[in-house]
Parts: C-alpha cells; structure tokens; sequence
C-alpha cells in the first residue's frame, strides 16, 4: 500500500517534470495552468501510481507477470480509428525498421503492429520484457513488435534507464523513445505497462492495459492476423 508520503513524492515528481520541461504552470494545492495541462498531469500521476502498484509485493519488489496476475484494461474494435501518429527514435532496431528516427505510420504496410509503452523504472514493465522478446523471436516475420519508453513524461525513469533496462534483461526487439507527450492523451494511456494491438490496414484492433504475457501476445496477434 502506497503510504502518504510516497503519495507526496509522487505528485511532487510530477510537478517537478512538468516545471522542468517549461510546464511550470502547476503550484500545490491550485490548478493554475490550461485545461491541456491539468489532463496531462492527472495523466502522468495515474501512470506512476498504476506503474508503482501493479504487480509489486508488500517488500517492494517486483513479481512475475503470469495470466492469473495479469491486470487487463482492454477494450476491442475501438471503432476501428486509425492508430494516431507519433515520431519515435529508437534505441535500437534500426536494422529492423529501417531507420533511427520513424514515425509509426512508417512502419511496415500491410503488417499488424504491437506497440509498447513501457518505462525504464517500472516494475510490471520490467516483468513483461521476457515474454515481449520470446514473442519478437516467434513472431518477427509476421507481426511488428515496437516498445516506446514514456519515463520521461511519467517520472518512471531517464532515457538512460530506460537503456540500462533493455541492456540489463538482453532486449533485442526495436525498442525507443518519443519526445511527444501527446501520445498519453491520443493512445488513452492510464498506466504502465499499455499495449496497443493495430491491425495491418494501420487501425487500433485493441488496447491492453497492465501487464501481459506470451500467451496474451500471441492471442492478439494471431486474431489479427485471420482477419
């Protein structure tokens, strides 16, 4: 259970990336800024809390992601929107995708996508990435695996923790980080780990919230894929 004072740790690393990123429109206790920024702070704090308390035991130490402890927001067709565009540079996986700096829609026609929002300081996160990369191993010549690190808007962690991680547990699948904070408001992410399944005509088939497994992955993909 998150205690008081890490309620005000919490909101106080939320206000303090907002000022640093010239956002510095936020004073506690009173909402001073535009409506834009209000959303995007209420965001970012349902992220950290969602991020800090999924999957985490009472010593603070991570558990593993299995299908009795997945936490699942999901929602399916979504209307069949387009997936809304964003420019990602990536880490790594240039080899794969072609280039270091993309945009989504860039990405392989005709080919259903899995894209991750993750962070470098996020426990569920941290759980998942074994079973993202024996995905990535399985289904790399038919579906499109892509991580996008959102620390840097959350406060779950630096672009170089977000490295360190990927390094740390031998990562391999394209994996990188955006600079634009819109993603959280177009893609409705409410917590980290979240998932967004697009099919290969480029629109969004669903939207997994929380930590998912193999067998999760595999699902999806395999229903996109029989369209």
């Amino acid at each position: 259970m998150t205690s008081g004072t890490d309620w005000q740790s919490l909101s106080q690393t939320v206000t303090g990336n907002l000022r640093a990123r010239g956002k510095g429109n936020l004073r506690t206790g009173k909402w001073l800024s535009k409506p834009r920024t209000a959303m995007l702070a209420l965001s970012v704090l349902a992220i950290i809390l969602v991020a800090c308390g999924s999957n985490v035991d009472s010593s603070g130490s991570s558990s593993s992601v299995s299908s009795s402890s997945i936490t699942n927001i999901s929602t399916s067709g979504d209307g069949g929107e387009r997936a809304p565009n964003f420019a990602v540079t990536l880490f790594q996986g240039e080899d794969v995708l072609g280039a270091q700096q993309l945009s989504i829609h860039d990405l392989p026609q005709g080919k259903p996508i899995v894209l991750n929002f993750w962070a470098g300081l996020c426990p569920p996160c941290r759980a998942e990435m074994p079973d993202l990369q024996q995905f990535s191993d399985e289904f790399s010549d038919r579906v499109t695996l892509l991580g996008v690190d959102l620390g840097q808007f959350t406060g779950l962690g630096s672009l170089q923790d977000a490295e360190a991680l990927l390094e740390e547990l031998g990562v391999t699948y394209p994996a990188g980080f955006t600079s634009d904070e819109d993603v959280i408001k177009n893609y409705r992410v409410f917590g980290l780990p979240a998932t967004i399944f697009i099919d290969s005509e480029g629109k969004i088939f669903k939207t997994w919230g929380g930590g998912l497994n193999l067998d999760v992955l595999r699902d999806q993909s395999n229903a996109m894929l029989s369209q």
